[in-house]
């Protein structure tokens, strides 16, 4: 579970630096991220998923198996990725990709 929101934090971070947001040098976003206070509608990520919600959260509970997560926010089947960051990092030369999470069998 801390590998998770480890990787979560991370992808989110990435995601800020991405679009402008945090234009601190590399070795600081990951710290700075948390600090960040943006601006009303500034580097807004979600256009597409529960806009009325306060926060989107999802809970998804895996006993076994794999089950693929989107991070770029432009699935039609989120929170799962359906692929459409390909056609994202198409567009624009972004690296996005899903996080992949498993469960080892005992």
């Amino acid at each position: 579970m801390k590998f998770l929101i480890a990787a979560l934090s991370i992808s989110q971070a990435f995601a800020f630096s991405v679009m402008g947001v945090n234009t601190r040098p590399i070795s600081t976003q990951l710290h700075a991220a948390a600090d960040y206070v943006p601006k009303e509608g500034e580097g807004k990520i979600n256009l597409l998923i529960d806009l009325e919600s306060p926060k989107v959260a999802n809970m998804e509970e895996m006993s076994s198996g794999k089950k693929v997560f989107c991070r770029c926010w432009l699935s039609g089947t989120f929170p799962l990725c359906d692929g459409t960051h390909v056609k994202h990092n198409a567009a624009c030369g972004d690296n996005v990709g899903p996080l992949i999470v498993t469960v080892k069998s005992e």
